[in-house]
């Protein structure tokens, strides 16, 4: 049910908060009195804010214990908090960061759980057993797509143990600097994405011939990579040494069958919950986003770390500003100076484009009461629980740790569903507050509400719904071990409404490198 109220309500997080936010469906009129005897000054829409006390001019505007914003004028208590009435504070300064001070100890195991999974040779554990075909560069795009409806209507009948066929298109290889420094981050990423725990090490690459981006330059990786061995040199197929597009499609469609033979002898096997990979991510987020749905996902985070797993949290400029939160959860020095390392070079990388983090924030943030990029990222971070972070990953790297890492990606949801599948994700779960069909091929995505109105607007959508916390009728801790099992089911083959409707977003490699 959504939040059907009949009496006002809204939520304070921090005892030391000056606002609080409205949870009533649609919103509450001026001269609404709540329980405590505040009176609303201002109809003011669900998930915004409202002013517990009277805030002078100047004065710090506290959510979740923390300054969101400066009151550019003065604020009256019961009164409506919006853009136009605050200041963005400014980010936490790098250097004065504390580090490894506040190293969370280990929670107590979490044993006996399991999932049906896929073994792969170089021991990863993949959730579905798909075919990737990946691409040297983004010219032979259209003619893999091709091939791959040809493979989906023709070949996968023939191979019932083979979830899917994925086409790993993206915009890089032609006209590219291909020995710029920033270079390693989408040659890396394509070349780990190829090696997905749900492609089964079944590897095959499609060639224009002509490309920066040879196959042999993509096959062997970056410094911090695994080279790539073929199973056969047909594997690499190049189309401009094919006679005419029919030669093309038919060579590919030779490669590939053999490909869908070798998985097709795969079964689904139990294996312990301590191998699943899970990617955290949000997007269209609103006010209730760090209040429902983001807490779950940390709580249901902190189960998957006690069972052994490795959970990602990513998009650097929703964290940025609860860096100063972050560091002193790293188990290590060396983990909390590459947090650090990450923030400063994508600080770097925004003012190059001559914006900063406060261009985040999207309208839909906006009308669902997250009022700047300050705010917005206190309830992201939520998603991380609160496990000591273990490992800190650059863009489409593979992590070497199980248990909590942040892997730096933008915030951009394809973006950063594309990294994380590039760092080896088997499994995400995405939060949405204002509602999206994202959804990603690669990897089965499990959507979560913020709301139970959006949950039920979108009920062939969303696949779980955080709602009922900000109602009082479920706890962050039930509705994270909800998450859990549906993790665990999901990742035993239970298909999400993505999945269901095959809604799968393209591709978007992080690329911030020079196009010459």
């Amino acid at each position: 049910m959504a939040n059907h109220l009949d009496k006002p309500l809204y939520i304070k997080i921090h005892e030391i908060d000056n606002v609080a936010i409205i949870v009533n469906d649609n919103g509450l009129t001026k001269g609404t009195i709540f329980a405590d005897g505040l009176i609303l000054q201002d109809d003011i829409p669900q998930g915004h804010k409202v002013a517990l006390t009277n805030i002078d001019k100047d004065q710090a505007i506290i959510r979740y214990g923390e300054t969101i914003g400066y009151a550019i004028v003065d604020i009256k208590k019961g009164s409506w908090i919006n853009e136009s009435i605050t200041k963005m504070p400014t980010a936490p300064e790098l250097d004065e960061l504390a580090i490894a001070t506040k190293i969370p100890p280990p929670l107590p195991p979490l044993e006996g759980y399991t999932f049906e999974g896929y073994r792969n040779a170089d021991g990863s554990v993949g959730t579905r057993n798909i075919l990737g075909i990946t691409m040297s560069v983004n010219c032979v795009s259209g003619v893999v797509e091709y091939v791959a409806k040809l493979i989906e209507r023709d070949l996968l009948q023939k191979y019932p143990n083979v979830d899917g066929v994925v086409a790993l298109t993206h915009l890089y290889g032609c006209g590219v600097a291909i020995d710029a420094p920033a270079a390693i981050v989408p040659i890396r990423s394509i070349h780990n994405l190829a090696k997905n725990p749900n492609f089964g090490g079944e590897i095959m690459v499609v060639s224009l011939g002509c490309e920066k981006f040879q196959p042999a330059r993509l096959l062997k990786g970056t410094a911090d990579t695994i080279p790539i061995r073929l199973q056969s040199s047909d594997d690499v197929i190049t189309l401009q040494d094919e006679h005419g597009f029919k030669a093309m499609v038919e060579h590919i469609l030779v490669v590939a069958e053999k490909h869908l033979q070798r998985l097709n002898q795969r079964k689904r096997e139990t294996v312990p919950a301590s191998e699943l990979i899970v990617g955290m991510q949000c997007g269209g987020s609103d006010a209730f986003s760090g209040v429902t749905s983001n807490p779950s996902v940390g709580f249901a985070s902190d189960l998957l770390v006690r069972a052994g797993a490795t959970v990602m949290f990513s998009e650097v400029t929703e964290v940025r500003d609860g860096i100063h939160l972050l560091t002193p959860r790293a188990v290590n020095e060396q983990v909390g100076k590459a947090l650090i390392r990450e923030m400063q070079w994508y600080d770097d990388y925004l003012a190059a484009g001559k914006v900063d983090r406060s261009a985040n924030t999207t309208p839909g943030n906006k009308k669902g009461g997250l009022n700047n990029i300050v705010e917005k990222a206190m309830g992201s971070i939520a998603k991380s629980g609160k496990s000591a972070i273990v490992e800190v990953l650059s863009p489409g790297q593979k992590p070497t740790k199980k248990g909590l890492i942040f892997a730096a990606t933008p915030a951009s949801d394809f973006v950063c569903g594309s990294q994380q599948v590039a760092s080896g994700i088997t499994v995400q779960v995405f939060t949405t507050g204002r509602g999206t069909p994202y959804g990603l091929a690669m990897v089965p995505v499990i959507k979560m509400s913020s709301r139970n109105l959006v949950a039920e607007q979108w009920f062939d959508l969303i696949d779980i719904s955080a709602g009922d916390i900000a109602i009082g009728k479920a706890s962050i801790e039930d509705i994270g071990w909800r998450l859990f099992y549906l993790i665990l089911a999901v990742a035993s083959g239970k298909k999400p409404w993505s999945d269901h409707w095959g809604l799968h977003n393209p591709l978007a490699i992080f690329n911030p490198a020079p196009i010459t």
